[in-house]
């Protein structure tokens, strides 16, 4: 997991797709499918997958701003979004696309999640999502979103927030170990204080209900297996320099497991959704 390299976000695309909880996409569609128009700010958007997941549960009229403190990656959603549409009627700004008998303009907004959250967020969103992001932040900054999105009265929609499971199979005498010092790592800061980590979930719920929001919850775990061999690898990969930063594990330890061939992982993840009072 270098960073939001390309390829790891590439990588983790489909099994992000596959894994979101239904229960909880059905309830937004329900919520918001039906509308004539719908506008909605995806934070951290990286390369425009939560879009791909969700234009297609909402109506006919979308109106996407994408939020992000890289300016390559918001290049790389463009041309993503403008590869997966169906037909591209102004590759302006807002980029306006076609995809499944829908009609979505998209905008790409660079910022600092962390210093100007309110600009990030914009007037009055109708929905404002998340994908594998409310991990990275600390409680403080998942407070300060609550008390914005409430503001404005937007329905919430988080997904892939990672809460904390993991599984490896084959397993090795080290993975407790190991976890314990990847969740170290987890708590440190990633540019907006020391991060929640696998309490993200927690956090999150907690401080919408403060705001009034109905709050729904359910699991969307990665479940990988042989036909996820890249990520797999990548996976173990990623965690283990993960560890070697926080050097909480000793290097022969951390060798035997990296080297462990695994074939099968669970991750776990929440998704969220809430709905204003």
């Amino acid at each position: 997991m270098r960073g939001f390299a390309l390829e790891w976000l590439a990588l983790r695309e489909p099994v992000d797709h596959r894994s979101r909880n239904r229960d909880l996409s059905s309830a937004l569609a329900a919520r918001l499918g039906a509308r004539a128009q719908v506008s909605v700010v995806d934070l951290g958007a990286g390369t425009g997958s939560n879009l791909r997941a969700t234009a297609p549960l909402l109506g006919r009229e979308q109106r996407w701003t994408l939020v992000d403190h890289d300016i390559a990656l918001l290049a790389a959603a463009r041309a993503a979004l403008t590869r997966w549409a169906e037909a591209t009627m102004d590759e302006g700004d807002p980029l306006v696309v076609e995809k499944a008998g829908r009609r979505i303009a998209i905008s790409f907004r660079h910022a600092d999640l962390a210093a100007d959250l309110p600009a990030a967020l914009g007037r009055a969103p109708d929905l404002v999502t998340a994908s594998a992001f409310f991990d990275l932040v600390s409680p403080e900054h998942i407070a300060r979103f609550a008390a914005q999105a409430a503001a404005r009265g937007a329905v919430v929609h988080a997904v892939l927030t990672y809460n904390g499971v993991q599984r490896w199979s084959p397993g090795h005498p080290a993975d407790s170990a190991m976890a314990a010092a990847f969740h170290r790592h987890q708590r440190t800061d990633k540019g907006f204080g020391a991060a929640a980590g696998p309490a993200a979930p927690r956090h999150l719920a907690e401080q919408l209900e403060r705001q009034g929001y109905r709050v729904l919850e359910g699991d969307s775990p990665w479940v990988l297996g042989a036909s996820d061999a890249a990520l797999l690898e990548e996976l173990q990969s990623g965690f283990a320099r993960a560890v070697s930063d926080v050097g909480a594990v000793d290097g022969r330890t951390l060798d035997a497991w990296s080297r462990l061939r695994r074939t099968g992982a669970e991750v776990g993840h929440t998704d969220l959704l809430a709905f204003p009072a």
